[in-house]
């Protein structure tokens, strides 16, 4: 097909949908009409944009970890107890990176001697090789809306399968589970491959069956500037809506930095809904703050620490969801009741803030204002290049380094961009490559970066980056010299 941006008609959609399905034996289990009918059941307690909506709504902040084993009973054990003693709000299926690569074959030697060994010896669950019915029985078996969470460029029979299992959510993009996740994997392909999960999802919304899908905001989550993730949010908002998306969320990932991450939320929401509004989209909006993904302390109380921050910023900003980290974060995958632990310090602070928001306040102003053209002047450009067309324009923006994602494997990402934090901990932009600001806008990112330089008393360098990397795994913001 060729790349455009565009909805897909019936005819593209089927003809690609059966070489999807015949990627792995479970793809012939999923049968369309009788995926909508199972999911017109889904009660409105476990349907995600149901309780999206509410939770909007009301103005409170849920909390949802990530998780995910190789075994059906051990997944449905593990959702059950952070759904019960965790008292998560949402549940997560986490996916393992055979299935996030496309590698069935992998994993179904994972499952196997995951079953001969008692535990799980996969990083996730493989929904894929499950199927249909084993997604169902993870989904009967819990009382709570069920999100499919993984990092995979080639989506498509995941999607299908979710979906008609009754899982109401897919987190990920063409560009945000590209970029950051692979290598090799080109925009054209991803972008193609993504457009057919969100058609999927637009064929479901005409047969009257609300489905939710999450772009991951938080992109390599290593000090990523706010303007170049919430441009990759809003362009892949904007390409789910084109195939006939209707409730979508829209995230950001922790900074640290408590006026630029509100900022950052409020600039997302704000914009994201007057471009959905120009291109004449109905979609229903709502937004998912990410707490700190880059390295944690290894002490667990001070990943506490981390994690209360991430939650009361989330409060602060009003996002209708917060993605939970656990005390775990420094030494691996999590056991389920450290888990559990980071659901329940999450909660704690988000009902001690509950109906609080941060005031609105010059600086706070100055910064929505500073993320709302920094965003602009990355998405006209990519307009421009496309000649009006997103899809296009989103590789040529990447060819040209207009789109540029700091730290990203990705052949097709320039990496010429290079963030540090300012003297008060927010992320700031050191070396631009070809993003197209305006002069003002880096002359004021310099400004900063050289007021931190002075009262540090070294040089403006690549050494802040690399001591801004490590900082919060040593319990600090900032990476100050001899720290």
């Amino acid at each position: 097909m060729e790349l455009k941006n565009k909805k897909w008609t019936e005819e593209e959609f089927f003809k690609v949908r059966q070489e999807v399905l015949n990627q792995w034996p479970t793809g012939k289990d999923v049968d369309l009409e009788e995926a909508a009918e199972y999911l017109r059941k889904v009660p409105e307690h476990k349907s995600f944009p149901a309780k999206l909506k509410k939770a909007k709504e009301e103005g409170i902040t849920l909390a949802q970890p990530r998780a995910g084993v190789a075994l059906i009973e051990d997944h449905i054990n593990l959702l059950r107890y952070l759904q019960d003693v965790g008292e998560a709000d949402l549940l997560p299926s986490t996916i393992d990176s055979y299935t996030r690569q496309n590698r069935y074959n992998e994993c179904e030697i994972g499952l196997e001697e995951s079953r001969k060994a008692g535990r799980s010896m996969l990083n996730g669950f493989p929904a894929v090789n499950h199927g249909v019915e084993g997604c169902r029985r993870v989904f009967e078996a819990v009382d709570l809306p069920l999100q499919a969470r993984h990092g995979t460029p080639d989506a498509r029979l995941l999607s299908e399968i979710i979906h008609a299992a009754g899982w109401t959510s897919n987190e990920g993009g063409a560009i945000s589970y590209n970029i950051p996740y692979a290598k090799s994997v080109s925009l054209e392909k991803s972008i193609l491959d993504w457009q057919y999960c969100d058609r999927l999802v637009g064929l479901y919304e005409e047969m009257g069956i609300s489905l939710n899908r999450e772009p991951f905001g938080p992109l390599t989550g290593t000090l990523v500037p706010p303007s170049i993730s919430n441009a990759v949010a809003i362009i892949e908002g904007l390409l789910a809506a084109e195939q006939g998306v209707r409730n979508i969320t829209l995230g950001y990932g922790q900074c640290g930095n408590l006026i630029q991450d509100v900022a950052a939320m409020k600039a997302l929401e704000e914009q994201a809904e007057e471009y959905f509004k120009t291109f004449g989209y109905d979609v229903y909006l709502t937004t998912v703050f990410h707490q700190w993904m880059g390295g944690f302390p290894q002490d667990e109380a001070k990943a506490f620490g981390v994690i209360s921050w991430g939650s009361a910023t989330a409060a602060l900003a009003g996002a209708t969801k917060v993605i939970v980290k656990t005390p775990h974060e420094a030494v691996g995958i999590p056991t389920k009741e450290a888990n559990a632990q980071g659901i329940k310090a999450t909660k704690q602070t988000l009902n001690l803030l509950r109906g609080q928001r941060l005031p609105m306040s010059k600086e706070l102003e100055e910064e929505i204002k500073l993320i709302k053209m920094e965003t602009k002047c990355i998405l006209d450009k990519v307009f421009e290049v496309g000649k009006g067309d997103l899809a296009v324009g989103v590789v040529k923006a990447f060819e040209m380094g207009i789109l540029d994602i700091p730290f990203a494997p990705s052949k097709y990402n320039a990496g010429k961009v290079l963030p540090a934090r300012d003297n008060n901990g927010a992320v700031r932009i050191l070396e631009f490559g070809n993003i197209p600001f305006t002069k003002e806008i880096k002359d004021f990112h310099r400004s900063l970066l050289e007021e931190r330089a002075r009262y540090e008393k070294r040089e403006v360098g690549f050494q802040m980056v690399v001591d801004d990397i490590y900082a919060v795994g040593k319990g600090f913001l900032v990476g100050r010299p001899n720290m």
